[in-house]
């Protein structure tokens, strides 16, 4: 069998398809600057992207001396303004990204984006990159409602749907850097790829993927290999 075996490959945004951690720890260190926080270094902020910038904030505060509820709600609103406005200074694809998607193009397989970013920012951040046009759907963190971002099985099914397959019965894979990402697959019922350069909150081969890839020219080979 061949990668045709699959018409749906889903991708997580940050950490997956691109290396978004100099803008995501810019926006971090701004609002710990503004509270009067120490500041993180980029390697301590990747480790706290995967579960949406509400969890990312929250990591970053609790790690330089926690905050109150109070606290935190106008710091939150800060960081997301700062990010909306500096998410694409540092932000690019990994590398072998767009040649990956020619190659699902070429196969006549779909593409899509699955992240628990807030969808307006993960539509303006792909539009930024001249990338928007290459996915057949794009779902955010909050496309599904309260509660239903990943690992929830809600966005992974949601995607299937948008790309014209049916649950159960269309194949499809999914490729993230987090536990989040393959739960959600796992939840789903469809394979999960990890990408070991991502920003892995725990060792890659802890997070029960069916298939780990060290970089992108390897993403075509796994697809295979996992659909024979």
């Amino acid at each position: 069998m061949t990668t045709n075996s699959f018409q749906i490959v889903g991708f997580d945004l940050d950490g997956t398809l691109v290396d978004s951690s100099g803008d995501l720890t810019a926006a971090v260190n701004d609002t710990l600057d503004f509270a009067g926080r120490p500041l993180l270094t980029v390697a301590q902020v990747k480790t706290m992207v995967g579960g949406g910038a509400k969890h990312m904030l929250a990591q970053g505060l609790e790690a330089t001396g926690g905050c109150t509820p109070e606290e935190f709600r106008p710091l939150y609103k800060r960081m997301l303004a700062y990010y909306a406005a500096h998410l694409s200074v540092h932000t690019r694809p990994f590398p072998g990204v767009i040649d990956a998607l020619d190659q699902l193009d070429a196969r006549g397989i779909k593409s899509a984006v699955v992240t628990n970013k807030f969808e307006s920012l993960a539509l303006t951040l792909l539009a930024d990159l001249g990338l928007t046009e290459r996915f057949a759907c794009i779902i955010g963190g909050d496309t599904m409602g309260p509660g239903l971002s990943k690992p929830n099985r809600a966005p992974i099914d949601e995607m299937i749907r948008r790309c014209g397959g049916e649950i159960g019965a269309t194949r499809a894979a999914f490729v993230g850097d987090s536990i989040y990402d393959i739960m959600a697959a796992k939840n789903a019922g469809i394979p999960g790829i990890a990408v070991s350069f991502g920003f892995l909150l725990e060792p890659v081969e802890e997070m029960g993927a069916d298939a780990i890839i060290d970089s992108f020219d390897e993403l075509l080979p796994t697809l295979d290999r996992l659909s024979a």
